[in-house]
């Protein structure tokens, strides 16, 4: 008898939303351009508007400040640049400040160099290290032009929320600019631009029940702007040239709209899985260690480690047993290494760490199928110090 498959790796992708798919079902039966001026390319650009208004409305935006992209890796690719425009006058940006947890996207810098690109230490819990970041900001060389930081805002393998605005107003009172990674925050909790104080936000459809294939950069304003990344038509107000993605734009516009409306009851139900997921591998296996547990985590992430269990050999197992769940970021071409969050964390890489996410279709029977798999690969583990 095939096993009753369980997803719970929604860090990874959301399966495809009912609203959105429905909003691109619809979009499918439009054949126009939306930069062309007849009355078909008008209906597809008054589709992508109301996309733009959706997205902006996710995280407290006006919609003029939308691009979208292709995803959120060319979007970081875009702000993390030397280059901006303040208006029409060019201005650089010196040098790049990531924290030591960022996504692979915004650890390669973007179009800065490496020897233009310092990482900010993080705390054993996974919590950016503000001193440090000052100690930083403070050394800054303002002559090589402002500093530019990066600091996602919800860690995408721990689940654990960073103080972004606290960080942002030390940015600022340097004369910096601030970029939030905000994927796997949006949908989870509540955010807002000026809230959180950021020049730029990078957003990602998939990661919230839209279609692959799209996301945006967010901007607080318009005076101050990255060079493109990608020239030609103009597009998106010459931010980013070429035919938009019409049909994806349209589905990733119903997600946020989606994500929004359900963001209150679907972040509770999730929060009440999750500790129930964490208390019954507790019980299974007591020297289980839950990463981040001690701090501020978004509801629907449990980043864990089984002493004597590496990560591949966890996460083949779990898939044997029919769950689908990760070793950290799926965002390498499949691979399973060691984490560079956990080594960051101040742990032994080579100790290993399984990922859990849950997401709007997760129940109750899920987490008890997980849980059983759990109990199984646990009893049957090398003890902590033999080779696996």
């Amino acid at each position: 008898m095939a096993l009753n498959r369980i997803y719970l790796d929604w860090n990874a992708t959301a399966p495809l939303g009912a609203r959105a798919r429905a909003a691109m079902l619809d979009a499918l039966r439009l054949p126009g351009n939306a930069s062309s001026v007849h009355g078909e390319g008008r209906a597809a650009r008054a589709a992508v508007d109301k996309a733009r208004r959706q997205v902006a409305a996710l995280v407290g935006s006006d919609p003029a400040h939308v691009i979208f992209t292709s995803g959120a890796t060319e979007a970081a690719n875009h702000v993390l640049t030397p280059d901006f425009l303040m208006g029409r006058a060019p201005l650089t940006a010196g040098h790049l400040y990531i924290s030591a947890i960022e996504h692979l996207a915004i650890r390669e810098g973007g179009r800065f160099d490496q020897g233009r690109l310092s990482q900010v230490p993080v705390s054993r819990d996974g919590i950016v290290d503000l001193a440090a970041l000052e100690a930083l900001l403070g050394s800054h060389d303002r002559n090589s032009g402002l500093p530019i930081v990066a600091v996602m805002l919800v860690n995408n393998e721990t689940g654990i929320v960073q103080p972004v605005a606290e960080a942002a107003a030390m940015v600022h009172a340097h004369g910096g600019l601030m970029v939030v990674d905000a994927v796997q925050a949006v949908g989870r909790i509540p955010v807002d631009i000026n809230t959180l104080d950021a020049d730029f936000l990078i957003l990602s459809s998939h990661k919230i029940g839209g279609p692959k294939g799209v996301g945006a950069l967010v901007s607080r304003g318009e005076a101050l702007m990255p060079k493109p990344l990608i020239r030609g038509g103009g597009q998106e107000k010459g931010h980013r040239s070429g035919t938009e993605n019409f049909h994806a734009i349209v589905g990733f516009g119903a997600a946020a709209e989606a994500a929004l409306d359900n963001l209150g009851q679907r972040s509770s139900a999730l929060a009440t899985l999750r500790d129930q997921l964490e208390q019954g591998m507790h019980q299974a296996a007591p020297d289980v260690i839950i990463h981040g547990v001690d701090v501020n985590r978004v509801c629907n992430t449990s980043f864990f480690t089984l002493p004597g269990l590496k990560s591949e050999t966890g996460q083949i197992a779990f898939d044997l047993e029919g769950i689908a769940l990760s070793a950290g970021s799926a965002c390498s071409s499949g691979k399973v290494g060691e984490s560079h969050v956990l080594t960051a964390m101040g742990h032994d890489p080579k100790l290993g760490a399984l990922r859990i996410s849950l997401g709007a279709d997760t129940t109750n029977d899920d987490i008890a199928q997980a849980l059983a798999a759990f109990a199984k690969i646990a009893a049957r583990r090398k003890p902590a110090g033999e080779a696996a």
